[in-house]
């Protein structure tokens, strides 16, 4: 039975790391209800593979929206599944939890994650911004007198971040990520295609062939979908410039936040963030040519972290095995 336990809690997908074990848990943040009397169905894989295709006595939701609890009950639920997946149902030690959570969360959206992990089952729960962890996670030294820029893009939020001697010195959180990103696709080709994807299919063709820019040899995939007009079933064929089109939208509003974030920097630590240059992390930070627009908009090198989805939980997982370490960069629970 472990006593210390990490969560990345996102907007899509639950991930768990175990000091000594690595990461135990990583699936679909997605919960099934019983219509009728709001009682679970199914929980993660099985369903995800429910979304859009249910039946009015089934609904398949995220309990979690940008980033925080959107669903209180249904989100206490799904973690008390995850910890019984990970310290059984009868648990002679309840574990200490540390939760990443976006940087720009209230103070109640931030007690609603802390309250939520203990009545699940913790002993004592912690919360971690998410940059600090995905810079710990990605092997930045985040304790020295040095200045890193992390920009760790998930499905609900992007967090732009400056971290220099173990916590943030200026950042930003936004709720434009992958989410928004799909949906900006599956919004296009509507309006271009007149056919109408869910919410899974515009994912695929986002992680397919999708691209933040242009690119010399196009990408292309067949979908199916309905169309608008008809209502009939119908299959198109859709290329990378479609996806370059369709979230261009999606990042604007990410570029303005990175210049933002170097614009508030001070200028010891601006350099510092020249030199060593800006490092992305999570899921959506995956979409191709995206570390090069950043590079050509800001002017400042930007490369991708290695296994960039998982850097966060690793992070919180480092945090939580050192938390006297690390203690500035925890906020405390109840």
């Amino acid at each position: 039975m472990p006593r210390h336990l990490a969560i990345d809690l996102g907007t899509r997908n639950v991930s768990v790391y175990v000091p000594g074990r690595g990461i135990v848990v990583r699936e679909p943040a997605v919960v099934a209800l019983d219509a009728t009397n709001n009682k679970i169905v199914a929980i993660g894989n099985d369903a995800k593979r429910m979304l859009g295709k249910t039946p009015e006595s089934i609904i398949a939701v995220h309990p979690l929206q940008d980033g925080v609890v959107a669903n209180y009950h249904v989100t206490e639920a799904m973690l008390r599944n995850v910890l019984d997946r990970v310290s059984g149902r009868v648990r002679l030690i309840r574990p200490e939890v540390m939760v990443a959570i976006p940087a720009g969360v209230t103070s109640t959206e931030r007690r609603a994650v802390i309250d939520a992990s203990i009545e699940s089952g913790a002993r004592q729960a912690y919360v971690i911004k998410k940059p600090v962890a995905a810079a710990l996670g990605a092997g930045i030294p985040i304790s020295v007198a040095e200045g890193s820029m992390i920009i760790d893009i998930g499905a609900g939020t992007t967090d732009v971040a400056v971290v220099s001697l173990g916590d943030i010195v200026a950042s930003t959180s936004i709720r434009t990520a992958g989410n928004k990103m799909d949906a900006a696709i599956a919004n296009y080709l509507r309006k271009k295609h007149n056919l109408i994807v869910g919410e899974a299919t515009a994912e695929k063709v986002k992680i397919e062939v999708g691209s933040a820019r242009s690119i010399k040899k196009e990408l292309s995939m067949e979908i199916s979908g309905s169309n608008v007009i008809t209502g009939l079933p119908e299959s198109i064929i859709v290329h990378s410039g479609d996806v370059v089109a369709a979230v261009r939208e999606e990042l604007t509003e990410i570029i303005g936040a990175v210049k933002a974030v170097l614009q508030k920097t001070p200028p010891e630590l601006a350099s510092d963030v020249m030199d060593k240059g800006i490092v992305m992390t999570g899921g959506g930070s995956k979409l191709r040519n995206l570390d090069e627009l950043l590079t050509k908009v800001t002017g400042v090198p930007c490369q991708l972290a290695e296994e960039p989805e998982l850097c966060v939980v690793k992070g919180a997982g480092i945090a939580v095995e050192n938390l006297d370490a690390f203690r500035r960069s925890v906020l405390w629970t109840r």
